[in-house]
């Protein structure tokens, strides 16, 4: 027991010295972000292959479509996990709708500055579709599936019609 002891205070000693030598002794500079037009880019690429997803569900789904449940189900999954990680795309710095503004469709924001002065009900919308996405990803019948991807679309075409400008 003893011993155990000793070779424990010997130890803890070890990383203790090993940690303070190899901390900086200047403090590490901050990370830069990366532009907003990259972000609003990235953002755009994301919601692109969210889209894409839904396109082969719905494809699936339409009247002479030939529903692959498992196929399906893991585009599911991954519009779950996109959803998830959207609203993480719109720092402050994103918003930068103008009225009137020529803008570049793949670089400049269609987001409606009510995204930020609101972002708690974004984020809630997003976190609630990503849930739907998820229930039709475990869907073990048919018809279930359709009904989350239903719901999918409602949420998606809700959230689009409160927070993006097209004019």
């Amino acid at each position: 027991m003893r011993s155990h002891l000793k070779f424990s205070g010997v130890v803890a000693a070890a990383a203790i010295a090993a940690l303070t030598i190899a901390m900086p002794s200047k403090t590490a500079p901050a990370q830069e972000l990366p532009a907003a037009k990259d972000t609003i880019f990235a953002r755009k690429i994301l919601m692109g292959a969210i889209d894409m997803n839904m396109d082969e569900i719905e494809t699936m789904l339409a009247p002479g479509g030939k529903l692959e449940l498992a196929e399906a189900q893991e585009h599911s999954e991954t519009i779950s996990t996109m959803l998830m990680a959207f609203p993480h795309m719109f720092p402050p710095a994103t918003n930068q709708w103008k009225v009137g503004a020529a803008r570049d469709p793949a670089t400049d924001t269609f987001a409606s500055p009510d995204v930020w002065t609101n972002f708690a009900d974004f984020y809630q919308r997003a976190t609630e579709a990503s849930k739907i996405a998820w229930s039709a990803s475990r869907a073990k019948r048919p018809a279930d599936f359709k009904a989350f991807i239903v719901q999918l679309r409602e949420r998606c075409n809700a959230c689009h019609a409160l927070n993006m400008k097209t004019d």
